[in-house]
């Protein structure tokens, strides 16, 4: 069975400056595209969602109250094995825009499940530093984030709008680069499926009503 798989793009804006606007769309149609080949695969976009009125994470909601969008894509991220998270960088750490949609569910949904991070910027950092926080914050939200990473430096003179690598780069070489880390994000994904599918969600579980549930006497 083939593994199915969740890219979180991690930009709202559509607005220049600064140029080419989406650019992070790009990035996120290579890895959608890339993971296509071997996992069920989608793109989940922060302005498919409405998420500007005053904060209310999806467990907040009594059963079945929630926003349908909102109940809709906690049950894929539930169903999911594995996550990439495409992200730019914001004063050295990931956008808002990802961490603001992330936060609107509980743990427990990507909880025994890997994820790979994809930064990219329109400058020569390619987003590395955002990376350094993104490890933190998905560990924290359960889908530990694999050792190989993707950073995409200038990511306007790499990829065209469809997402294909442009005539002007080595396209062999950029998939090798892309390949390493969703080639691990695969491997772990099968073998958390396989340990799930074994012995079930026997991790401690997440606090049902309290955060002080977790803590140490």
């Amino acid at each position: 069975m083939k593994l199915t798989c969740l890219v979180f793009l991690g930009s709202a804006r559509d607005s220049t400056p600064p140029r080419p606007a989406r650019l992070g769309l790009r990035v996120a149609r290579r890895v959608e595209a890339l993971l296509g080949e071997k996992a069920n695969v989608r793109l989940v976009d922060p302005l498919d969602y409405d998420l500007s009125g005053a904060f209310k994470p999806h467990f907040a909601y009594a059963k079945g109250a929630a926003p349908r969008a909102l109940d809709d894509l906690a049950k894929e991220i539930a169903a999911a094995d594995a996550y990439v998270m495409v992200s730019p960088e914001y004063n050295h750490s990931m956008s808002p825009a990802l961490a603001h949609l992330l936060n609107h569910f509980g743990a427990s949904l990507f909880a025994g499940k890997p994820s790979a991070i994809v930064t990219y910027s329109a400058g020569q950092w390619g987003g590395a530093r955002a990376a350094v926080a993104m490890r933190a914050f998905l560990s924290e939200m359960g889908c530990l984030p694999v050792s190989a990473m993707i950073h995409v430096p200038k990511a306007q003179e790499v990829l065209g709008e469809d997402g294909e690598f442009l005539a002007s780069v080595d396209a062999a070489r950029w998939t090798g680069y892309f390949e390493r880390t969703l080639a691990q994000l695969r491997w772990w994904a099968e073998a958390a499926r396989r340990q799930r599918d074994d012995h079930g969600q026997d991790f401690p579980p997440p606090f049902a009503r309290d955060p002080s549930e977790r803590n140490a006497p």
